[in-house]
């Protein structure tokens, strides 16, 4: 597939897709990259969207994502691992494929889950959120991977395929984890270790490993990408919803309150417009 895009917009809700329709429209080449169904998908109805009363959040995320489609984004289904600033551009790994772009939207929702003690101290040494980008590191090695999205089994089992001894731990046995992975019922309440991972906790237990995938469904925002600035637990932007890194912009619940689809959809369109003057090399207008 094509691995060099104007624009990559990781996150396929309202804000995502709108900020990919707007690129579009102004020429742009875009990369929309999506983890699967989104919190709107499962809205049973939304009533307060202007124009279109009473359809399903499922119905609307379709007219939402065909849009986007017949205006000619690119829809990848698959895990971002990380973000890095390189040479003016944007590195993005995409499930161990590495892709380059001159600018990046984030619009990846909001995580709800606290980190446990000693994932924050440890990630990028031992901690990852992402199985098919640093698996590889991990191989003829014993990992942990805690299950907490619908594609950690998928994740698990690749690892075990690549040669890492594998323990799931999640509240039951997926259908789909191969026989080879072992299982640990339960959650991980701290990740062990000094220099490295040493050690998952699972029910007052220690589990000796030297890796954990954490599988949430959304990854911390500053875990994607290293530096992003946040303000009480959002990614901090301007109006124009620029972050603190150049070329890097955030849109939708991902930045605070109100947690709204026409919020999102504008916010969407404004990070849309940023990035296309900073694109086309516009000096940006100070708030």
């Amino acid at each position: 597939m094509e691995t060099n895009f104007d624009c990559i917009v990781i996150g396929a809700g309202p804000a995502g897709l709108s900020a990919a329709l707007n690129l579009r429209q102004r020429g742009k080449t875009v990369l929309v990259v999506h983890s699967g169904e989104t919190l709107l998908a499962k809205a049973e109805q939304v009533d307060n969207y202007l124009g279109m009363p009473g359809l399903s959040g499922k119905q609307m995320m379709e007219r939402f994502t065909q849009h986007a489609r017949d205006a000619g984004a690119v829809l990848r289904k698959g895990r971002a691992g990380n973000v890095m600033p390189f040479g003016g551009r944007f590195m993005v790994n995409l499930d161990g494929d590495i892709l380059e772009t001159g600018a990046v939207v984030l619009a990846c929702g909001v995580s709800k889950a606290k980190p446990v003690p000693g994932e924050a101290e440890l990630l990028g040494r031992g901690v990852s959120y992402c199985a098919t980008c640093d698996g590889m590191l991990y191989r003829g090695r014993a990992v942990a991977v805690w299950g907490l999205s619908p594609e950690a089994p998928q994740e698990a089992n690749f690892l075990h395929g690549i040669g890492c001894s594998v323990t799931y731990i999640a509240g039951r046995r997926p259908d789909t984890l191969e026989a080879g992975v072992a299982f640990r019922a339960g959650r991980v309440e701290a990740v062990e270790g000094g220099a490295a991972v040493e050690a998952v906790r699972v029910g007052g237990a220690a589990l000796p490993v030297q890796g954990v995938f954490i599988l949430r469904a959304a990854t911390p925002p500053d875990a994607l990408v290293p530096g992003l600035a946040l303000e009480n637990g959002f990614v901090k932007t301007d109006a124009a919803m620029r972050t603190n890194i150049p070329g890097l912009f955030a849109a939708g619940d991902m930045t605070g309150k109100p947690l709204q689809v026409a919020n999102a959809v504008g916010d969407g369109l404004v990070a849309a417009l940023a990035a296309v003057d900073y694109l086309d090399g516009v000096s940006p207008m100070t708030d």
